[in-house]
């Protein structure tokens, strides 16, 4: 599709009477280019897009190429104008609208490491925090809980970890949910959490979760960043927990789980034995 521009700007007539013009041209992928180059050009232009883009923001915000559109102009509108598209984004996101679309997800993520304003930014990971339960089980709204752990966020993680109490084991027999819980294990304020919860679980479901072909990894991850982290009650807590179903982890994906188990259980044995070692 050609895209016309006439002296350097849009048809101004076509986008502001005729959004479903400026919607096919968004949507196009060279359109979009030609779009986000004419941002920039003088205020009256902005304006023009600017208007453009709040009156189908959603339709855009979803789409693949004309989500483009909305990132650029985050950054190149005047600071009056990105707030207003923020507060847009904070309206559908509370909803997840936003995040429940394969590219609407991908532009919230960048709108939440792209925000230089840190009310914003914020304002963006409190409703993911908030709403990680539901994100979390979700095949593409987990990428946003996903990307924001990855962020180093304190307050953010610490939000996402708390929502996600009790759900830890479910979400760790999922593939992408168990992405998530294993982020949560890779910092010590988060991973108290998921560790406490896999310690009041039944033995039986821990010892499920174990031979799961996606819970595997989550529980060596758990078991060796307590270690790691020198969390010896968590540590020992999970392995005791494990080690009357040694032999049902021998036959299954667990194997890399046994290894440790036998490893530590053999130490531990060992110490045992030189602390009561009688002398001859």
């Amino acid at each position: 599709m050609r895209v016309r521009v006439t002296n350097g700007t849009f048809p101004r007539a076509s986008v502001i009477s005729d959004s479903d013009y400026f919607m096919k041209v968004v949507r196009n992928k060279y359109g979009s280019r030609r779009v986000q180059k004419l941002f920039g050009i003088s205020d009256d232009v902005d304006a023009f897009f600017y208007a453009a883009i709040l009156r189908r923001f959603f339709h855009i915000i979803t789409d693949n190429y004309a989500s483009y559109v909305a990132i650029r102009a985050m950054v190149v509108f005047d600071q009056v104008k990105g707030h207003a598209l923020y507060d847009h984004v904070l309206h559908h996101a509370l909803d997840i609208y936003i995040a429940s679309n394969q590219y609407g997800c991908i532009a919230l993520n960048k709108f939440i490491t792209d925000a230089d304003d840190p009310f914003y930014r914020n304002l963006l990971l409190e409703v993911v925090g908030r709403n990680a339960p539901c994100l979390s089980n979700d095949p593409s709204e987990n990428f946003v809980v996903q990307h924001v752990l990855k962020l180093h966020d304190l307050l953010c993680r610490l939000n996402v970890a708390v929502r996600l109490r009790g759900h830890c084991v479910d979400l760790s027999f999922k593939k992408y949910g168990s992405y998530i819980v294993e982020k949560l294990l890779e910092a010590e304020e988060s991973m108290a959490v998921v560790v406490l919860e896999f310690l009041e679980c039944d033995g039986d479901r821990l010892m499920r979760l174990a031979r799961n072909e996606f819970g595997n990894f989550v529980v060596f991850k758990a078991i060796r960043v307590t270690q790691e982290m020198s969390r010896v009650d968590p540590f020992w807590g999970l392995v005791h927990k494990l080690m009357p179903f040694l032999h049902l982890l021998r036959r299954s994906r667990g194997i890399n789980i046994v290894n440790i188990l036998l490893i530590k259980n053999n130490i531990l044995q060992t110490s045992w034995s030189r602390l009561f070692k009688l002398p001859s």
